[in-house]
């Protein structure tokens, strides 16, 4: 019975990847660490820094699969003419995405150039417009697939002739998504931010069945998200986070919330900790630590949706480090959030 289970799970994983490939696209559960790809208007949107570069990785269903998804962000951008506009920046950014979908058969290639314009509004509040323009690749091997109608009772047949033919297994495209952020900052101890951002707004064509139907253009993406950054007291810092998204008919809700403890009196050391859920599919556990303006996050996917009985309750495990800093040394530029 366990083996038939995992039979139909086999099935159902190769269908979907036919079927509905051309409407997934790749997620973090630590979206916040994840900058660039949430809003491009996060491109220099940085309260606490100048500039920040960082890496992200992604395991996701290895207790289920042979060959787990495996997800690869790198990304970095920057604050530039700050001296040279009036209360306002502009911020230049850049991320690469690599994604492998099981035993290497579906595998994705994106890089995208961002640029944000930051203007202040008063001594309190900022306000931010965004857009990133990129290429993306997508690319499949139809000979390490089985499909249903390959399936002789007991076991996949490779041998037997499959109904699906796929007319391309490599196909590439431009991408464009846009964005606004707002923040407000009343005290030095009190930091509200909240964005909205709309990916795939030309909605290309990403198919490798029928290219030219309009079915196959990727459905546009929303995404919406509010944090706070919360000074409690010297030693702690608080940070609230809700996050959804909506694409074609899938949503996505995380809430939750991670806090820093203050570890050696000026910030240089810190103890990071929070946990988060994804409504209706996992309870996501992180903890970290902060060095020298170098932060090292890991955080796992608990699943406690019916997959869990697939996969034991083992979703995705998730590493990200990220590294934050000041041009020149020494500077004095006031951060606009909480800070040790």
């Amino acid at each position: 019975m366990r083996n038939l289970k995992y039979i139909l799970v086999l099935i159902t994983y190769n269908v979907l990847l036919i079927t509905c490939l051309h409407g997934q696209d790749l997620h973090f559960s630590q979206f916040f660490n994840s900058p660039l790809t949430t809003n491009p208007a996060n491109t220099g949107f940085i309260p606490d820094a100048d500039y920040r570069i960082g890496a992200h990785y992604r395991n996701q269903y290895s207790s289920i699969m042979a060959t787990p998804y495996k997800t690869i962000s790198i990304y970095g951008d920057a604050q530039v003419f700050r001296d040279k506009l009036e209360n306002g920046w502009l911020g230049l950014g850049g991320v690469i995405l690599r994604d492998v979908a099981g035993s290497g058969s579906l595998t994705s290639t994106k890089a995208y150039a961002s640029v944000a314009y930051h203007q202040m509004l008063g001594n309190s509040s900022l306000l931010t417009a965004g857009f990133n323009v990129g290429w993306a690749n997508k690319r499949i091997d139809q000979t390490k697939l089985k499909f249903p109608d390959q399936f002789d009772g007991k076991f996949f047949d490779t041998n037997i002739p499959t109904s699906v033919v796929l007319t391309n297994n490599n196909v590439s495209y431009f991408d464009i998504q846009v964005g606004m952020n707002y923040a407000y900052f009343p005290t030095e101890n009190i930091y509200i931010n909240a964005g909205y951002s709309i990916q795939h707004v030309n909605r290309p064509l990403e198919s490798f069945l029928d290219a030219s139907a309009d079915t196959t253009r990727i459905a546009m993406r929303h995404i919406g998200f509010l944090n706070a950054i919360l000074k409690v007291n010297d030693n702690i810092i608080i940070n609230p986070n809700a996050y959804f998204t909506t694409q074609a008919k899938a949503s996505e809700l995380v809430i939750g919330m991670n806090g820093a403890y203050n570890l050696s009196g000026d910030g240089q050391k810190q103890l990071i900790g929070g946990l988060y859920y994804r409504l209706g599919d996992a309870i996501v556990p992180m903890i970290g630590f902060e060095l020298n303006n170098v932060r090292f996050t890991f955080s796992y996917d608990v699943t406690t949706s019916s997959l869990h009985n697939f996969n034991g309750y083992r979703g995705a495990s998730e590493f990200n480090i990220m590294k934050k800093g000041f041009y020149g040394v020494g500077s004095d530029r006031q951060t606009l959030c909480p800070s040790f």
